[in-house]
């Protein structure tokens, strides 16, 4: 025995939801628990023992497992010029915080910068190319939407990028124009995003594993003990791969990491590997710290870019649906290779068209090779009906939940992007709750702040930026929201045998809070502060008072 935990309030989240006083710890798993404040005499008695911890009455949970955000982008992030909003209210705010980046930049790197938002903007509209260049015309820049999906870049980053008025849209994607056909900057969609992103000069494996530290430690300080990274590749190819392996290596990272796969990097430089053979090679390379999680796609993009796939059309745009991103025949065939390689799937659908598309997709690989609990998933699914519900119940495809749409997007949506009916069944929890849909509760951050008690507040109330309600009869309890982020994330990781509930034997993953989730106000729980977070039953972080 190494440690006993002592007179706390522990929500194990078992089976049997025991609230406990008291637990052991050994070789980093939880060895005995008892009921009581404190274990029998005998075993504090112990020579065995190394520490007896008193947490005086606080409140214990097992550590939140995040299926779905993307570390590394937001690590890279936090070193870019901020464009967000509330913090910039116009176009003009966001040229002020780039020049102010730009006295800060080294010689001959690109100005970036994240985070903005149109539909947030005094001007309600992308900055311009234009507007960009009053900046700096020597210096290539790019900024990045909230959702990730859009972008900007000025004019000197078009010209490294070779896009010009003659340049084709990609597929999946176009380039932005203004009423002579000139590029006006804005790059709409991955595809078109990938065109200038290609040229920006990649940082190393090593600056990139120095930043993942830097970003494990803001996700820490919310109580995560597994992330799962979510589209490894998407932004700078196998180097991701490369600093993420190398962050978790050398410890600069202390949480367990699971990993989505870019299906392109699959078919490139793990073309070779099936899903065991790359899962045992991430395991080997990381002492069993890391493991694949998925390959993972897109079907469509962003609802508030207009891009998201919807069956019925957009609120304010009568003759807009969105798109989808690979014509179904080819979908099938690619998501068939991968099933029959062995990797789960894990699919971005935002629109109910989309995730229409996605389960077409399924019920076709599971007809063609059947598979039990083969765990394949949809992302975000914001829109989905409830006969795409049924669908997913029928087929047992498993859910991650993009809430916080409904704080930071539901007023917006309700405007202009879907209208109030389908605003209000935007992400579906109770529908998903009855029909006993395995699903999980994400923030996706950079998208938006990363903070899992945020998200089950977020669950629990559906109230928005404007402090409306929306779809009050989709809440979830209190106790299915924490088990979404900890029991049930680690249902969705297959690795309920190891982590999600505080039992014996299984890792002790765990963090203090300074509150009870359960007796404080509903409202209340995004308020919560963590105050410390252990991994395999070892503090790697406490809160500054």
């Amino acid at each position: 025995m190494d440690t006993i935990i002592t007179n706390a309030n522990i929500f194990t989240m078992n089976q049997e939801n025991d609230v406990v006083g008291s637990f052991s710890i050994k070789s980093g798993r939880i060895d005995k628990i008892w009921h009581s404040p404190s274990p029998p005499k005998e075993e504090l008695d112990s020579e065995k023992i190394k520490q007896v911890v008193d947490m005086k009455g606080k409140t214990i949970l097992p550590g939140f497992i995040d299926t779905h955000s993307h570390l590394l982008m937001y690590s890279l992030f936090k070193k870019q010029a901020d464009c967000s909003s509330p913090l910039n209210h116009s176009i003009s705010d966001i040229l002020d915080q780039l020049k102010q980046k730009l006295h800060e930049l080294p010689e001959d790197e690109w100005l970036l910068g994240w985070g903005y938002d149109n539909t947030l903007l005094k001007e309600n509209r992308h900055p311009t190319r234009d507007e960009l260049d009053q900046v700096s015309k020597e210096i290539p820049i790019l900024i990045r939407h909230t959702s990730v999906h859009f972008a900007v870049a000025n004019t000197k980053a078009l010209e490294i990028a070779e896009l010009h008025k003659d340049s084709k849209d990609p597929q999946g994607g176009h380039l932005g124009r203004d009423n002579a056909g000139e590029l006006n900057g804005v790059l709409y969609e991955l595809p078109a995003l990938d065109l200038v992103q290609a040229v920006i000069p990649k940082p190393s494996a090593e600056e990139m594993a120095n930043s993942i530290e830097l970003g494990a430690n803001d996700y820490l300080s919310e109580g995560i003990t597994t992330c799962t990274d979510a589209g490894v590749g998407l932004d700078l190819g196998i180097a991701e791969y490369d600093a993420h392996i190398k962050a978790v290596k050398t410890s600069k990272n202390p949480m367990r990491m699971r990993f989505m796969i870019l299906y392109h990097l699959l078919n490139t430089h793990f073309k070779n590997k099936n899903a065991s053979e790359l899962n045992n090679d991430i395991m080997r390379e990381t002492n069993n710290w890391a493991a694949l999680d998925s390959a993972k796609l897109f079907q469509d993009g962003s609802i508030q870019g207009f891009t998201a796939s919807l069956r019925e059309p957009y609120y304010t745009k009568p003759f807009e649906h969105g798109e989808l991103l690979h014509e179904q025949t080819n979908f099938e065939e690619i998501l068939l290779s991968l099933h029959q390689r062995g990797f789960r799937l894990a699919i971005h659908g935002n629109g109910d068209q989309a995730i229409s598309s996605i389960l077409k997709g399924y019920e076709h690989i599971l007809s063609i090779t059947p598979k039990e609990h083969h765990l394949h998933r949809i992302e975000h699914v914001q829109t989905a009906t409830e006969e795409d519900l049924d669908k997913m119940k029928k087929l047992d495809v498993a859910a991650s939940f993009f809430i916080n749409h409904i704080y930071y997007w539901a007023d917006r949506h309700n405007k202009y992007f879907l209208g109030p009916e389908r605003t209000s069944r935007l992400n579906p929890l109770k529908d998903a709750t009855d029909r006993e849909i395995l699903y999980t509760l994400h923030s996706d951050c950079p998208i938006t702040p990363i903070s899992p008690l945020f998200s089950v507040w977020a669950a629990v109330n559906r109230i928005s930026m404007e402090q409306k309600v929306f779809g009050e009869n989709q809440r979830i309890s209190v106790k299915k929201a924490i088990e979404t982020m900890t029991i049930d994330g680690a249902r969705l990781n297959n690795d309920e045998e190891n982590s999600g509930s505080l039992e014996a034997g299984k890792l002790a993953d765990f963090i203090v809070l300074d509150n009870n989730p359960f007796e404080v106000d509903k409202m209340d729980i995004k308020n919560i502060k963590v105050l410390e977070t252990f991994i395999s039953g070892e503090k790697v972080y406490q809160r500054k008072c």
